[in-house]
């Protein structure tokens, strides 16, 4: 009974350092962010001081030991960062700080070497660097086996070629883990990963990549041509690149499910505002039977996935969480998203089309969720192989 009741306060003193954290955090976002998004939505591109911004706030690395310039808080706090920054309806900002703070930050710190971590992590979290991950290429996609990128073995060290397309923070990253193979001959076991700084001779930027959505994140297309990186730019061992890539992707996609479950949460709010202002036909559009049943409905599933997220959560945090739970977590997640997002712009009519009501932007953030971090299909054969193994 004591040792019940020790957790249950435990549990509770979490959830109240969670609570005030959170309006800490929104705090931050109204005076740093909601001024300004519309300008940076058309102009494409964050600017890049919101980062010292965040930094100066303590929201980068917040998971990072303190002696690593982070708080030492949970992976669970990095999450809500993730969601509020969604829920707020910031979908451009939140995949950024997902690649930066949630994928990046964490990769360094389970891979990196003492050196690589002194060297990074401490700017990282103050928001003087800026991180991205180069997986994605022109001719293979998701299919990490044909990737074209090489690493090869030079006397100083690893000589890259290749080219990476649709990565998030790309403009303007000031350090990239870039995927490339050093055994082309063993497929998706001759995939090493390497910290390339973006000031490197070689490293080349194309024109930003203009979407239907999430504007405000730059999407970047990058160049490595006859790069050469120091012996200790590689990060871990030479040809487990794939191993480790697996081995992060649950984090990544708890951070893409705290983006859905954020969003349609905003766009729920602002639906109920909406339905309880507007009025048709004599009455307010929140006491037809159809926005009472599609609102109920949208709540309803918003709060199973929230228990199924926080169950994967604390699967992560006991080193439980599998890639059949991630690959469940991101499918359900963020097509419920969209699914959850299109029925709230519905009940909008005509103002939902338009640019002048936030619910259009959280439809369009909403799109790409199903398809980065591994598409829907690509989650669907995950789990079927589970199931069913893989097919002949």
């Amino acid at each position: 009974m004591n040792t019940q009741m020790h957790n249950l306060n435990h549990e509770a003193a979490e959830d109240e350092d969670r609570a005030l954290f959170q309006e800490m955090v929104r705090r931050i976002l109204q005076q740093e962010v909601a001024p300004d998004y519309e300008e940076w939505e058309a102009a494409h591109q964050l600017p890049r001081e919101v980062w010292c911004k965040l930094g100066e706030a303590g929201l980068l690395g917040v998971d990072l030991p303190e002696a690593l310039g982070g708080s030492g808080a949970g992976v669970e706090i990095c999450l809500m960062i993730c969601e509020e920054i969604s829920r707020q309806g910031f979908g451009g900002l939140a995949s950024g700080y997902n690649i930066h703070a949630n994928i990046v930050i964490p990769y360094l710190l389970h891979l990196g070497s003492d050196a690589q971590q002194q060297y990074w992590l401490p700017r990282m979290a103050s928001g003087e660097v800026l991180g991205a991950i180069a997986m994605t290429e022109p001719g293979a996609g998701s299919d990490l086996a044909a990737m074209r990128t090489t690493a090869e073995k030079v006397e100083s060290g690893w000589k890259l070629n290749g080219t990476k397309v649709f990565i998030t923070n790309g403009q303007l990253a000031d350090m990239v883990i870039v995927c490339a193979k050093t055994d082309p001959t063993a497929g998706a076991r001759g995939v090493s990963l390497f910290l390339v700084d973006t000031r490197l001779p070689g490293f080349s930027r194309g024109k930003s990549i203009r979407k239907i959505g999430q504007h405000a994140s730059d999407t970047a297309e990058l160049f490595f041509d006859d790069l050469i990186v120091p012996d200790e730019a590689l990060l871990g061992d030479a040809g487990k690149g794939f191993a480790y890539l697996m081995q992060e992707l649950p984090r990544e996609r708890l951070g893409v499910a705290a983006q859905a479950l954020g969003a349609i949460e905003g766009a729920l709010q602002l639906t109920l505002e909406y339905v309880q202002e507007r009025h048709a036909f004599g009455q307010r559009i929140a006491d037809f039977q159809n926005s009472r049943f599609t609102l109920a409905q949208v709540r309803a599933e918003l709060e199973m996935g929230r228990a199924y997220f926080n169950q994967c959560l604390q699967r992560y945090r006991a080193g439980q969480m599998s890639p059949v739970d991630a690959a469940t977590l991101k499918l359900m997640l963020s097509e419920m998203q969209c699914t959850s997002i299109d029925r709230c712009l519905q009940l909008f009519g005509g103002y939902g089309y338009t640019l002048e009501y936030p619910i259009s932007r959280f439809y369009v953030d909403a799109r790409i969720q199903t398809i980065y971090a591994g598409t829907s299909e690509i989650m669907k054969e995950v789990i079927a192989r589970d199931m069913l193994g893989r097919v002949a």
